[in-house]
């Protein structure tokens, strides 16, 4: 069991935590590889849900390869669709704003740590209103290995001044999960409702539906 007395931040996942995007992310991938004639399934998908996109480009480009487009092309791609898709559809997953204000207004830091790019959180807060809610956002695109190692997290939890040990991360993915366990942190799983049930996310240190369900265990613990 969490307990709120035990976590001096709380450090969210991005898709799939606070915007429902992990379809929109099928639509963008199924769309740029379907353009090189790399038919990949959105069922395919599943396989590399939680890590960065020039990683999951990377797999595939080995597992199935493509010609045409670069690696670094096909992400581009990918991404400006990502752009251009979530200003279209972008609205914050049930309980998120209630939960960012209650923690703000309870004085614990929050932080963000995820694997899409920078240009992508910019467009996920910008259409949340959520620009300064946070007191540190990062991507793993600035560390050498993305989710499941850890360094994301634990660049987060520097940079908010707080010990890993203090930290709760909320994550949807079992590669989320891995990386905020491996740095130490408590971990929350909200799983993201478009994907196949994964009896791997198990792991994580407490389950709930959705971030309303987090927030009243939390609040009342």
């Amino acid at each position: 069991m969490i307990h709120k007395n035990q976590f001096d931040a709380v450090i969210f996942d991005m898709d799939g935590v606070l915007i429902d995007s992990e379809p929109l992310w099928k639509i963008a991938m199924e769309e740029a590889f379907h353009s090189v004639g790399c038919s990949i399934t959105r069922e395919d998908f599943q396989q590399t849900v939680g890590l960065r996109i020039d990683e999951v480009v990377r797999y595939w480009h080995s597992e199935r390869g493509w010609d045409g487009l670069s690696c670094e092309q096909l992400e581009d791609r990918i991404v400006q669709k990502m752009i251009a898709l979530i200003r279209a559809n972008g609205d914050p997953l049930p309980g998120v704003l209630a939960t960012i204000h209650y923690l703000s207004k309870s004085g614990f830091k929050i932080g963000l740590g995820t694997s899409s790019y920078r240009v992508l959180i910019d467009t996920v807060l910008e259409s949340l209103g959520l620009t300064d809610s946070f007191d540190f956002t990062h991507s793993a695109e600035d560390e050498i290995h993305g989710k499941p190692n850890p360094a994301v997290y634990l660049t987060v939890a520097s940079r908010l001044n707080v010990d890993p040990k203090r930290c709760l991360v909320i994550e949807d993915s079992f590669n989320g999960i891995v990386a905020g366990l491996a740095a130490q942190m408590k971990v929350v799983c909200i799983p993201e409702k478009s994907h196949h049930p994964d009896p791997r996310l198990a792991i994580a240190t407490e389950t709930f539906e959705d971030m309303d369900q987090f927030l009243k265990t939390f609040k009342n613990d």
